[in-house]
Formats: structure tokens, sequence, C-alpha cells
């Protein structure tokens, strides 16, 4: 049962002997009633504060959740973001090693091919030097058979006389 506190002011109690002063049991439940009253409103105010307070830590508790989700949420997108990176980077470097491995082919390939290169030059080097020297050789023996004295050289003297006998004995006659 529930008591208000016009129930505490309009309860009347009956008369018997030698009971109580009635002004004072009124003045009394006035003042109990007054202070029930008192009592019901701090009550019915607490009751509203209270909902106010539950209803803002209703809504601190949806943020604090929602905040959470998105810590956990954030935390999970971070943690995509890492592995997403770290692969990005692992390709990347495998990238730049397939690359690396192919300049250093390529650098490989152009070695030997200068290499190649500089044999087959060394080569035709070679080759013109045993032919110049071939040339050089034929002059040498073409001006050695020049300057040894042939026939013509050795009788020139000799054909001289006889053409200058000859002469002679032609102008001796013609004389």
């Amino acid at each position: 049962m529930k008591i208000t506190p016009l129930d505490i002011r309009q309860k009347r109690f009956e008369t018997a002997m030698r009971g109580y002063a009635r002004p004072e049991v009124s003045a009394y439940l006035e003042l109990i009633a007054g202070e029930f009253e008192e009592v019901v409103k701090e009550n019915i105010a607490l009751k509203e504060e209270l909902k106010r307070t539950q209803h803002k830590l209703e809504q601190h508790q949806e943020r604090e959740r929602t905040l959470q989700e998105t810590m956990v949420t954030a935390q999970r997108i971070s943690e995509d973001l890492k592995d997403a990176a770290k692969k990005e980077a692992e390709i990347i470097i495998a990238d730049a090693e397939h690359q690396a491995e192919k300049i250093v082919h390529g650098a490989h390939q152009r070695l030997v091919q200068v290499v190649e290169d500089i044999n087959e030059l060394k080569r035709q080097r070679t080759q013109f030097e045993s032919q110049v020297r071939s040339v050089v050789e034929a002059h040498r023996k073409l001006l050695e058979t020049f300057a040894a004295p042939s026939f013509a050289d050795r009788d020139y003297a000799r054909v001289e006389d006889n053409v200058a006998f000859l002469t002679q004995k032609k102008a001796n006659s013609n004389d």
C-alpha cells in the first residue's frame, strides 16, 4: 500500500477515552505530511535525476561501444594497411631483385660480347700484322732481288765497252 501526504492529512482516528490530544495529533500528522510531501518531491526529483543520469550513462556507454568498435576497426585497418604495405614492399623488393638480375645478366652478356669483340679485333690485328709482314717481306725480297747484281748489271760494262768499240770502229771506218 502506497501512502501519500494527502492520505496522512485526511486520516482520522476514533476517539477513545483517555486518548491522545487531538490538536497535537493533528499538528503532528500535518508535520509528518509536510515532511513526507518533501520526501516524495525529493524522491520524484531524484527519480528524474536518476533517469537523466541513466540516459546519459546509456549515451556514454553507447559512445564507449562506438569508440571501442571504432578503435577495433581502426586497429584492424591499421593491421591490414601494415600487411598490405609489407606485401607491397615484398613485391617491390622482388621486382627490384628481378630487375637487378636482368641488369646484371645484360651487363654480363654485354661483357661477353665486348670480350668477343676484343678477341676478334686481336685476331684481325694479328692477321693484319701478318699480312703487312708478308707484304713487307715480299717487298724486301723484291728489293734484294733488284739490289743483287743481275746479268744486265754485270755485263753492262762489257756491253758499254763493245758499244764504244763499235762506235769507234765505225767512226774510224768513216774517216
